[in-house]
């Protein structure tokens, strides 16, 4: 329906044409915008009804009390791969789980793996490439997943949070608090929860347009072509130029396969494509802006520098293996 209405609107309303660099940016702002302020608000608001009732501070002292010996970043990173967003719609659930004082380890967890594996990939891979790669695409995706949310966590990034995120967490534990001691009815509490939501919204609707405009504008006017030169077999640093050449870019995992198998098909690697790949959708200036509001600028440097070289690491590993 976003996309039948953006559809719509680019090209019929405002005539631009869908083959048009013009065309696909603006058609790209409009759906996306759409839709993570649709997502972002439904999540905010089923992680405040779950706040409201479940109790979130037992399963934060359960995880940082019990020696679990890595399966929390396990059940994260599995939980991220099955999740089908893209490194911005990710975001709202990574707040809600920030906000429910999750440890923020095991939330890095879900926010790397998220993008990088999702359901449609999978099959998409499977039918390109076949089984045994797409079986280590979907494994590499979620131990990536647990060692840098295993190397986050052991940082102590806490401190780098924002103000506005320990606000809303300290908010969150004291209305619920007061709720459960005086018995209030799941149709008191909602009206509370939904402008608690609406507030998250708030809060980074200007970064969600400011992301998703640049990523609007790279989708529409940067060829594929552009990469591609840089990325061939004879060079040795094809690895870090191809995950540093893939940041500005700005999709989900469905939509770099194609792009991915094309790269194959002109010689490229495919550990250096993967390497591309999994840096397109796991880091973005888009996610970048979006996260400022939760993240301090240091937080958002160490998350993408972890990130990043471990993709480096798996892409190198990739070619050798492949």
């Amino acid at each position: 329906m976003i996309q039948a209405f953006a559809d719509w609107l680019v090209y019929r309303l405002f005539g631009l044409s869908p083959d048009s660099h013009w065309g696909s940016a603006v058609n790209f702002f409009f759906y996306d915008s759409i839709k993570i302020t649709i997502l972002l608000f439904v999540i905010s608001a089923v992680m405040g009804i779950i706040n409201a009732y479940f109790p979130i501070d037992r399963l934060r002292n359960w995880l940082t009390s019990r020696k679990l010996y890595g399966l929390e970043y396990f059940f994260a990173a599995v939980f991220g791969a099955i999740t089908p967003f893209c490194s911005c719609s990710s975001i709202p659930l990574f707040i809600g789980f920030v906000k429910g004082g999750i440890p923020l380890g095991v939330t890095f967890a879900f926010l790397i793996t998220s993008p990088l594996v999702n359901e449609v990939a999978v099959a998409m891979f499977a039918g390109t490439f076949g089984w045994e790669v797409t079986g280590i695409y979907v494994a590499s995706g979620i131990v990536m997943g647990m060692l840098g949310g295993w190397i986050l966590g052991r940082l102590r990034l806490e401190s780098l949070l924002t103000p506005w995120v320990r606000q809303i967490q300290a908010q969150s534990v004291s209305e619920t608090t007061k709720w459960n001691a005086e018995r209030v009815s799941f149709f008191e509490r909602l009206p509370s929860i939904l402008r608690e939501a609406w507030g998250i919204v708030r809060g980074v609707f200007v970064y969600i347009l400011i992301g998703i405009a640049i990523g609007a504008g790279i989708h529409g006017f940067v060829p594929d072509e552009f990469f591609a030169q840089w990325m061939g077999a004879g060079n040795w640093f094809a690895v870090p130029l191809s995950v540093i050449l893939a940041v500005p870019m700005y999709t989900n995992a469905a939509g770099i396969v194609p792009i991915v198998q094309v790269f194959v098909t002109k010689g490229i690697p495919l550990g250096t494509a993967l390497a591309f790949m999994m840096a397109v959708v796991g880091l973005s200036i888009p996610e970048a802006t979006m996260l400022k509001k939760v993240m301090t600028w240091r937080l958002i440097a160490i998350f993408f520098g972890v990130t990043t070289i471990i993709i480096i690491l798996s892409g190198y590993l990739f070619n050798f293996i492949l």
